[in-house]
């Protein structure tokens, strides 16, 4: 990101390269309760949340008249090595530069969509060998302050012969920087040994374990629940899209469990990704009621699993709460707190002493900014980091004048243009 000239002072909430402690002050914000206030910032966490016009500081200021003021989401379920693919003409290319350069361009782009954490699969041994991780540990070091990118280690095959090699390259990964093991024990001949095999080296690294799973078989959901119980670090499974078609008391029995065990269940309501076959969204009523607690995650950024994925959190909220009957709110505290609670990430309040990491969108209404969350200003460690304007146009019209219809308050560029 280039710096700005030294003659220009960085425009208030452009994100520009300043460092934790600069003050900020976010005026005249709304909260999903009602209240319209001033947010000062400090330290890369919340100073200070007052009634708007109450509060002062002495860095930037940015205006978020018309804007709601939210924890901002994490991406809990992204694959940069494989995102923004879709197009390449013929196979993918998994050089070393080419993923470093995918995966920092896929984090940014979530990032604009309000994501200042997120958790990357990567696939290592057969081809790639542990290149694709270096790669995105690369990109990881080039986003700090912009993003908190983490890495999971994710092996084909881990058992048998064919396995010794995946085994050695996933303690090796681990030992490069890669904060998370996992892989998708549905592809190994042996998915029970494969699991036995995650569960070794997170007990023996101490990391949390994240692993891709359909879900189909429920009495291998139900050992691997027993199996992970003891993992003090965590298991987080997903997308569990399988579990949906399990028959309905068989499939309460694995949420029961689930939750028994301490199990995190990251769903995929904009699509599936590399690594499991089957489509759908977990049961996340099921898995709810049973006490199992569930985030949401984007999946495949248009690559070959989805060409067409947008990787934005705030599109699996809005698909939790069209398609699958759950309240805006908890829609999206299932991208956002859920979301970082999978990521062990610590929880984000609007109050004072929180981690600074926020994103406005304008509107006044949760459901609203679920619908038409155009506009985002994004918020990491204390400081602007991005931001999107969208702006609709237009031409006069006599009834949107007679009936006092909002806008959004910028003057016209074209002639007689009003601007929605």
């Amino acid at each position: 990101m280039p710096d700005s000239p030294p003659q220009q002072p960085p425009s208030p909430g452009s994100p520009e390269d300043l460092p934790d402690g600069s003050g900020l002050l976010l005026c005249g914000a709304r909260l999903t309760d009602g209240r319209t206030v001033d947010v000062r910032l400090g330290g890369g966490r919340i100073e200070a949340v007052g009634t708007a016009g109450s509060l002062t500081a002495a860095g930037s200021r940015v205006d978020l008249s018309g804007h709601l003021l939210l924890p901002a989401p994490a991406e809990p379920h992204a694959h940069g090595d494989s995102a923004l693919s879709a197009d390449s003409e013929g196979p993918v290319s998994y050089d070393a530069e080419d993923v470093q350069r995918r995966a920092t361009e896929s984090a940014l782009l979530q990032l604009g969509h309000g994501a200042t954490a997120l958790r990357s699969h990567v696939r290592i041994g057969d081809m790639e060998g542990l290149d694709s991780m270096e790669a995105a540990l690369k990109a990881r070091r080039s986003l700090m302050g912009l993003a908190d990118l983490r890495t999971v280690a994710m092996p084909r095959l881990l058992t048998g012969l064919a396995g010794a090699n995946g085994l050695a390259m996933l303690r090796d990964a681990v030992k490069m920087g890669a904060s998370v093991v996992g892989g998708c024990p549905d592809l190994d001949p042996d998915p029970t040994g494969y699991v036995e095999a995650v569960l070794e080296v997170a007990a023996e690294h101490g990391c949390p374990v994240d692993l891709h799973t359909d879900g189909t078989d429920p009495a291998r959901l139900g050992r691997l629940a027993a199996a992970a119980g003891g993992l003090r670090s965590g298991v987080t499974l997903g997308p569990l899209g399988g579990l949906a078609r399990v028959p309905g008391e068989a499939a309460r029995r694995v949420a029961d469990a689930l939750a028994a065990a301490g199990v995190t269940v990251v769903c995929l309501p904009q699509g599936g990704c590399a690594g499991v076959d089957g489509r759908g969204v977990a049961p996340v009523r099921l898995l709810r009621a049973a006490g199992v607690r569930v985030a949401a995650g984007s999946g495949a950024l248009r690559d070959v699993a989805n060409p067409v994925g947008r990787g934005d959190p705030l599109e699996a909220a809005y698909l939790l709460a069209s398609q699958y009957g759950m309240r805006a709110e908890d829609a999206y505290a299932a991208v956002s707190s859920g979301a970082r609670a999978a990521l062990g990430l610590p929880e984000v309040r609007l109050e004072a002493g929180f981690p600074a990491e926020l994103l406005a969108v304008r509107g006044e209404r949760l459901a609203g900014a679920l619908s038409l969350a155009y506009s985002r200003i994004v918020v990491h460690r204390g400081r602007v980091v991005a931001r999107t304007s969208a702006v609709r146009e237009y031409c006069d019209s006599a009834a949107a004048v007679a009936l006092d219809l909002p806008r959004q308050g910028r003057a016209a560029k074209y002639g007689g243009g009003n601007p929605a």
